[in-house]
């Protein structure tokens, strides 16, 4: 569907007919969930909210966020991989203006900000937020289930157990 649309928005370039750069996320029919594009400053979520600070947005192994215009802060909790985080599609923005295109999930509990595409401005492309199994495939080949062929993973469960408890096990 990506190439097509891709297809679609050279061909009308071609054409002289103007392209909108506006975007709409995939639902993902998680309740609570709207389709939003927030415009923000990528930040180090632990920085932001207790003030303990490490320089570039905790080096890549803090969960990250965005302070929109108004001083709101929204954790960015997942990328568009299945079961990844998104620190590796924003590490890069550190400090940065930024606009993310994805599902705020408004919760009563909690309210978190699923990314599924950034760029630095509205005349820049949308970079699917996919870094993260392009990365994962690099270090070590692909895998239909990533997750399950994960070696940090996999010896994490082998010295601590599923629960990450020694010695619990599922019945």
């Amino acid at each position: 569907m990506r190439m097509l649309r891709h297809m679609l928005g050279v061909a009308a370039l071609l054409a002289g007919i103007p392209v909108t750069t506006a975007r709409a996320a995939e639902a993902w029919n998680i309740p609570y969930e709207t389709a939003t594009i927030l415009k923000g400053r990528v930040v180090d979520a632990l920085c932001h909210l207790t003030g303990r600070c490490t320089p570039g947005c905790g080096s890549g192994k803090r969960q990250l966020g965005l302070v929109l215009a108004d001083g709101t802060f929204r954790l960015v909790a997942k990328s568009n991989v299945d079961f990844a985080g998104s620190v590796r599609d924003l590490i890069g923005y550190c400090g940065r203006e930024i606009e993310a295109d994805g599902l705020l999930i408004a919760n009563p509990a909690v309210t978190v900000f699923f990314v599924q595409a950034v760029r630095e401005g509205p005349s820049q492309p949308w970079i699917p937020a996919e870094r993260f199994k392009s990365d994962w495939e690099a270090r070590n080949g692909k895998a239909s289930e990533w997750w399950r062929a994960d070696p940090e993973a996999n010896r994490s469960i082998a010295e601590d157990g599923p629960y990450g408890i020694k010695g619990l096990r599922p019945k």
